[in-house]
């Protein structure tokens, strides 16, 4: 709770701005992160821009949608632990096993047992 209770909106901007913080909406219709092993993509997301201090912070809400970078496969966590208990492998030979086979469960598998 704020000091002194509850307070309107404009009073909450004017003791922001005094305090050297301000927020703005930015209309965005899309924001892609990017990772070493993936990419985010977020469709229509709320995005607020945060200045403190000179300082500035983005905040974005929204589903993000996961995309393998482009000459890679996305291995879904749910794969490795599969292929890694049918295989009776570790986590990280799983995973390898299916990068090398473009995700491809079967393939890992028996190539892992073989």
């Amino acid at each position: 709770m704020m000091p002194g209770g509850m307070r309107n909106p404009r009073q909450m901007k004017r003791m922001m701005k005094k305090m050297g913080m301000s927020t703005d909406e930015i209309d965005a219709t899309k924001v892609i992160i990017e990772t070493k092993e993936k990419r985010l993509v977020f469709d229509n997301p709320q995005v607020t821009l945060m200045n403190i201090q000179g300082q500035s912070t983005y905040q974005v809400i929204g589903e993000p949608k996961e995309e393998a970078l482009e000459g890679s496969v996305l291995i879904p966590d749910e794969d490795v632990k599969l292929v890694a208990e049918r295989a009776g492998v570790s986590k990280e030979e799983a995973k390898k096993a299916l990068e090398e086979t473009e995700g491809d469960l079967a393939e890992a598998i028996i190539n892992l047992s073989g």
